[in-house]
């Protein structure tokens, strides 16, 4: 029986068939490897809840983009091509970023009969949640438009360590895991890897507004010792290897002592 080999060469979508808008060119976004299909698989109905992401393109012709509201416009930092010790990385090596630079700011947002101004300034560097956003190409750089509340803090500094998270975030450094069990047994590698879910909080945001407008400061502190849930926030490495997680107030579930 005949077979197509589909592989990320062969498939291209564009813009075209997505849905259009106002001031962008048409991009194409390609699928990875779909590995074989028979013959005449392939059908319109093969594609249901596939999503192509690609960046759109910002028309030559605009020469501003103003976020409105609470969003922010983040020039994304570009990629390292290059390991610590010189080596170049393959674009499939090389981790997605998720820090930029801050070009423009909206109006901010209202709680309640409060006007609240952004957070953030126009330059500052900031750090950003993984998939927050919508990315455009812009000026022939790379941009993402997303909620204040979507940047997890201000970092002046090249270490993760240095970071001031913002609003309800806690930045955490995750403990190291165990490498005995209480009765002394050495545990396997594979256990070791198993992501820990207790840390010592570093630094904590400055707390959200409630609808009249006052102050809510976060439950935790610096230094607290904090089990939080698995599998959210946004995890980083220092540079010196150390792991650190960055994550919501509502996600850290007590505090050790």
């Amino acid at each position: 029986m005949a077979t197509t080999q589909l592989t990320a060469s062969s498939v291209t979508v564009s813009a075209r068939n997505l849905a259009s808008f106002e001031g962008l060119r048409p991009s194409t976004g390609k699928f990875s490897s779909l590995g074989t299909l028979k013959s005449g698989a392939l059908t319109h109905r093969s594609f249901k809840g596939l999503v192509v992401k690609a960046a759109g393109v910002v028309a030559a012709k605009y020469t501003l983009i103003k976020p409105l509201g609470d969003r922010v416009l983040v020039k994304i930092k570009e990629a390292e091509q290059k390991t610590e010790s010189g080596i170049l990385l393959l674009p499939t090596a090389q981790s997605k970023p998720q820090g930029g630079e801050v070009v423009a700011v909206g109006k901010g947002k209202k709680i309640g009969k409060t006007k609240l101004e952004s957070s953030v300034k126009t330059g500052a560097q900031v750090i950003y949640s993984k998939y927050a956003g919508t990315e455009v190409e812009f000026n022939d750089s790379n941009h993402l438009i997303l909620k204040e509340d979507d940047i997890v803090g201000i970092l002046e500094t090249d270490d993760i360590k240095d970071l001031k998270p913002l609003n309800d975030t806690v930045f955490i450094k995750v403990a190291k895991a165990e490498e005995k069990t209480a009765g002394g047994l050495w545990l396997t590698q594979a256990s070791k890897e198993k992501k820990p879910s207790i840390g010592t909080v570093i630094a904590v945001g400055p707390g959200t507004l409630d609808e009249e407008g006052n102050k809510k400061p976060l439950p935790v502190a610096p230094g607290n010792t904090v089990l939080y849930s698995n599998y959210t926030g946004n995890d980083f490495n220092g540079s010196d290897g150390t792991n650190y997680i960055a994550m919501r107030v509502s996600d850290v579930m007590a505090v050790l002592s």
